[in-house]
């Protein structure tokens, strides 16, 4: 079973969509797990996410997606894994909050607030690391070749 998890080819494609991804998925779990890179902290994503309704436990889960996923993508470590984290988060996302608000972002200032798009994109991507695996250049595939 485990082996199936780690299982993946070298495609190079594959590898540059889950770096990129994993990167952008990292820094906006370090925002919100310690405030980095202009982020508000643990705390105080608690907060928000409490005010929105979000019971705190899956708050916590939110932010352990996006930082370990990323992390897990930035490595190819377990990339299935982390990609179905990231799915899920950015489907509780879409439904929870961004449904409502239409499919575009919001560039203009004019909406109530953001569009699902991006969520649509991240959705993509995680659909093809789940399906295909890290790719080259990845933890999984190190632990796999034979």
């Amino acid at each position: 079973m485990l082996q199936r998890l780690f299982r993946t080819g070298d495609d190079k494609a594959l590898a540059i969509i889950r770096i990129t991804l994993g990167a952008v998925m990292f820094a906006h779990g370090a925002q919100k797990a310690f405030g980095w890179f202009g982020g508000y902290g643990f705390a105080a994503t608690m907060r928000f996410f409490e005010q929105m309704h979000i019971p705190a436990l899956l708050g916590f889960l939110a932010i352990a997606a996006e930082f370990c996923g990323g992390l897990g993508l930035l490595l190819g470590f377990l990339g299935r894994v982390a990609a179905f984290g990231i799915a899920v988060n950015m489907l509780v996302a879409v439904l929870q909050v961004h449904w409502a608000n239409g499919f575009f972002m919001n560039w203009s200032g004019q909406q109530k607030g953001e569009g699902f798009e991006y969520h649509l994109l991240v959705l993509a991507i995680t659909g093809a690391i789940m399906i295909k695996g890290s790719g080259a250049w990845s933890v999984d595939r190190a632990l796999t070749r034979e």
